[in-house]
C-alpha cells in the first residue's frame, strides 16, 4: 500500500507550537537525501501546520520543498517525513494574524508579514504509511 497524506494530531500541533524549534529538510536535488536542516518560524492555523521563507521565493529551502514536495521536519522533539504545498488566498490574512499573534515582539515580524514572506507561504503535511 502506498503512503497516505494525512494531518498532524492537535497534541503533536500543540507540541510543535509551543516548542518553536521547527527545522524544516526539503529533499535535495537526488529526491533522496534530506537538505541541511534549516531553522524557521511556524504557526498553526485551523489545524494546519505553516510555514514561510523569510527571503521569500528565492530562499534556497523553499526552493527546494516546491520542486521536491517532499522531505523531513524536525520539531519538538520528533521527526516527521512531509510534503510541502503552496499556499496561496485568503487563509494567509489568517496566518498573518498568527505570525503577528505569536511574534509580536520579534523584530523580524514585519518581513515575515510582507508580500515576499506571503509569497513563500508552505502548508506542511505528515505522511503516514
Amino acid at each position: 500500500m502506498g503512503t497516505v497524506r494525512n494531518q498532524f494530531t492537535s497534541d503533536d500541533l500543540n507540541k510543535i507550537d509551543h516548542a518553536d524549534d521547527l527545522k524544516i529538510s526539503p529533499f535535495r536535488e537526488d529526491g533522496i537525501t534530506y537538505g541541511t536542516p534549516t531553522w524557521i518560524w511556524e504557526v498553526v492555523v485551523e489545524g494546519n501546520l505553516y510555514v514561510r521563507a523569510y527571503n521569500g521565493q528565492n530562499s534556497r529551502w523553499y526552493k527546494a520543498a516546491m520542486t521536491q514536495k517532499a522531505g523531513r521536519i524536525h520539531a519538538a522533539g520528533m521527526a516527521r517525513d512531509v510534503t510541502f504545498e503552496p499556499v496561496q488566498g485568503a487563509i494567509n490574512t489568517k496566518i498573518d494574524e498568527a505570525y503577528k499573534k505569536k511574534y509580536s515582539k520579534s523584530p523580524y515580524l514585519q518581513p515575515m508579514i510582507s508580500n515576499r514572506a506571503v509569497a513563500a507561504t508552505v502548508k506542511i503535511i505528515p505522511i503516514t504509511s
